[in-house]
């Protein structure tokens, strides 16, 4: 990965995009968590936390390397613009160094104060540790009734199964993070990804703090695209759905035409004027526009794929790094 050959056991891994008010007590909540369970490691083999800046507009880039002066063992990569937090996780796990790789928020919302409990997990022979809230009581109704139905259609639909109430807060073991680097689609669901390595794996459960510093990136919009990227990355099942909505209403009209023609000719009902007739081809209509919709979200993964972009760009690295890994 041209890093430096020391390296630390564990890689705190920290997407941010515009939190410079939020890098500094993200920094005195996890720094001594880490101190303490690593205490008396030798210098370069306990841990190191790696910031990825996802294309802030602030001041998030200039907080860290204030940080990073008197704290050597913070990394840090600036993405040249915003690629989305699922493209920031992948440049984290290209250039984390640690043999365990555990992605957090800065927002400090999913504890810190489970690291040590994952880091017990892991030392037991688990290869993934991932983290379950124990309730969303910090939610509103509408986000935590929204989460429920996505996680239930998703596991209906997918054979990467997802732990209900487990987002991205887990640790992976290097074999794991190995893994997840060979795999080429530009449209990542990184908790799909997660699921679909497999390897040994365990829960721990966490209570969720509501967010004390800025706001949450993650409006409606985004979530309702994070979750359209879910489903689509991870199954076929909704192209099938429309196989088999189209072979029902194709039976259930051969059924009607027949029901017609035989009231008409063996019994002389005469056929009632066009309004029935218009409802079902506008039926029809919005049918097979909303197939050629879910067809078009697989059309246009295929249309990103295929042009084989970079997943990410790095604009500038802080730390220990001496060459960028090979682009994917």
């Amino acid at each position: 990965m041209g890093l430096l050959v020391t390296a630390p056991e564990l890689t705190i891994l920290v997407p941010v995009k515009d939190e410079q008010d939020g890098i500094e007590p993200f920094l005195k909540r996890v720094v001594p968590i880490l101190e303490t369970e690593y205490f008396g490691a030798a210098a370069g083999t306990g841990w190191e936390i790696l910031f990825v800046d996802d294309g802030s507009t602030d001041h998030t880039w200039a907080a860290i390397q204030a940080m990073r002066a008197s704290e050597s063992r913070i990394q840090a990569l600036s993405l040249s613009r915003n690629f989305g937090k699922e493209a920031a996780l992948s440049a984290g796990l290209d250039y984390a160094r640690g043999r365990a790789i555990i992605p957090i928020d800065v927002d400090l919302q999913d504890s810190p104060e489970a690291i040590p409990e994952m880091l017990a997990r892991w030392r037991e022979g688990y290869q993934v540790v991932y983290g379950i809230r124990r309730s969303r009581a910090t939610d509103t109704f509408s986000k935590r009734a929204t989460a429920h139905l996505y996680y239930l259609t998703h596991n209906f639909m997918s054979e990467d199964k997802i732990p209900p109430h487990a987002g991205d807060f887990r640790l992976l073991d290097r074999v794991v993070v190995d893994v997840i680097r060979r795999m080429p689609e530009r449209n990542r669901f990184m908790k799909g990804l997660f699921s679909w390595a497999g390897f040994r794996q365990t829960a721990v459960e966490y209570d969720r703090s509501p967010r004390d510093v800025g706001e949450t990136k993650f409006r409606f919009w985004k979530l309702w695209t994070l979750a359209l990227d879910g489903i689509a990355s991870s199954s076929t099942v909704p192209l099938r759905v429309w196989s088999y909505v189209g072979g029902a209403i194709a039976a259930l009209s051969m059924i009607y035409a027949a029901i017609i023609v035989a009231r008409t000719l063996i019994f002389g009902i005469e056929v009632p004027g066009y309004a029935s007739l218009l409802v079902f081809v506008l039926l029809l209509g919005g049918v097979q526009l909303l197939s050629l919709g879910v067809l078009g979200e697989y059309v246009g993964r295929i249309f990103t794929e295929v042009k084989g972009r970079p997943l990410y760009v790095v604009r500038d690295r802080l730390g220990a790094f001496e060459d960028q890994p090979p682009t994917r």
